[in-house]
């Protein structure tokens, strides 16, 4: 009995695979009056110092990778399905700063500027290997520390891409909201929400206006920056992130923001429900904004990079067996969840005999508005000292404060993601 109500909540909070539905809550300024918001495009040289195309095999397979950072730990970061490298953009910038370290981050198979002679081929093995060959095309077979990173389909992938040892020299694995029994039960409303999306926009500052006014993305400066590597252009068929100009663009006034940092006791929990009502709320929109669709007539628009539609039926191999293998790679490990709902009962067990930590949030916004995870993490990982890889050339407190700007980043970005 106590099972069967279990199912039913976590029914209730689980959004599949990490995807929110279109946001049921209408915010508004006081007075009724909000600032007016750009939505143009930014380009990826605000963020990343270079990107290179990596080509890994004879079949002439090129992988776009975003860098930012000369030395020090590499930090490879892995989207979510359906998003792009550009998605990481905020948390490149911040980062590089503050600590010693090299940005990676790439477009998996099938999105953005990547292309493969088979884009849809995007089984877990497939995108691990891909992980591994770009890793090692870059810094051949002995690479500094590398900590790998990612979201949702990104998360998982990670798991498998530390699981083939073909990385000897792996620090650290973060995960980022994503459990195998949580994914596995969402699988079946995955098609309802990739139908709900607009199919085409007419322009790309359309296409920004609509995920920050959706909810998709709730940091404008993200969706200025990442919007265009989620989209191809109808005209050159490319990704349109490479329509972007250069010009340097004047970031509106909504970007980073510091906080002071206070230290958490062990086994405390970052609530997030007061920053809501104390912080200023977003201006009144529309819950569901309506979009004219282009003319027959109309060459000059945007899709969707990919049809995650068409690859449902290699969604479950991305999380079958996640969490024992997740449990089962012998190096410091991380899972970044929204709620202690999330957590299947391998993972409990787990995380109570020590083999992985484990950091969450409650919050109301929470699966709504599921991006706010850990929006103020400030100070966490002071006292969670032992998550720490014990790579002897992977520094403990460069590590330490890492995990504290990831989750920084993720209060930056206010970003939801497929998969």
């Amino acid at each position: 009995m106590e099972a069967s109500a279990l199912k039913k909540v976590r029914s209730k909070l689980v959004t599949p695979l990490g995807i929110p539905p279109p946001s049921s809550r209408s915010f508004s300024r006081p007075g009724g009056m909000g600032k007016k918001k750009d939505y143009t495009p930014v380009h990826w040289s605000r963020y990343f110092t270079s990107c290179e195309k990596v080509i890994v095999n004879e079949d002439g397979d090129s992988f776009q990778v975003y860098r930012r950072g000369s030395s020090g730990p590499v930090l490879v970061l892995l989207h979510g399905g359906g998003f792009s490298a550009l998605s990481w953009a905020l948390f490149a910038e911040c980062i590089e700063g503050l600590i010693s370290c090299q940005v990676l981050a790439m477009d998996m198979r099938g999105h953005g500027d990547t292309k493969t002679c088979n884009d849809q081929n995007l089984s877990s093995e497939t995108q691990a290997e891909d992980v591994v060959s770009v890793v090692k095309h870059i810094f051949g077979s002995d690479p500094p520390p590398v900590v790998l990173i990612g979201h949702s389909m990104g998360g998982a992938i990670a798991v498998h891409a530390a699981a083939t040892e073909q990385l000897p020299t792996i620090a650290g694995l973060i995960v980022i909201d994503v459990v195998e029994g949580t994914a596995m039960e969402a699988l079946a409303s995955m098609q309802s929400f990739l139908r709900s999306r607009p199919k085409h926009f007419h322009s790309l500052d359309q296409a920004i206006e609509w995920s920050v006014r959706s909810g998709q993305i709730r940091n404008g400066d993200s969706a200025r920056v990442s919007m265009p590597g989620q989209l191809t252009s109808d005209v050159t068929g490319e990704c349109a992130a490479c329509e972007v100009s250069a010009t340097p663009t004047v970031l509106s006034q909504s970007g980073f923001i510091s906080h002071a940092v206070t230290a958490l006791k062990h086994g405390e929990c970052i609530n997030e429900d007061d920053e809501q009502e104390k912080g200023e709320t977003p201006h009144a929109f529309p819950v569901e904004p309506t979009f004219s669709p282009p003319s027959a007539t109309d060459k000059t628009g945007y899709g969707w990079r990919i049809d995650l539609t068409k690859t449902e039926h290699q969604w479950p191999g991305w999380f079958h067996g996640l969490s024992a293998t997740f449990l089962a790679i012998p190096v410091a490990k991380l899972l970044l969840l929204a709620g202690i709902d999330r957590l299947d009962r391998e993972l409990t067990i787990g995380q109570m005999q020590g083999y992985y930590n484990l950091f969450f949030v409650r919050t109301r916004a929470f699966p709504s508005q599921h991006s706010d995870v850990l929006r103020d993490f400030p100070g966490v990982l002071r006292s969670h000292s032992r998550f720490v890889p014990c790579h002897r050339r992977c520094h403990a407190a460069t590590v330490t404060r890492l995990f504290y700007l990831l989750c920084l980043w993720i209060r930056l970005q206010r970003q939801h993601f497929l998969l």
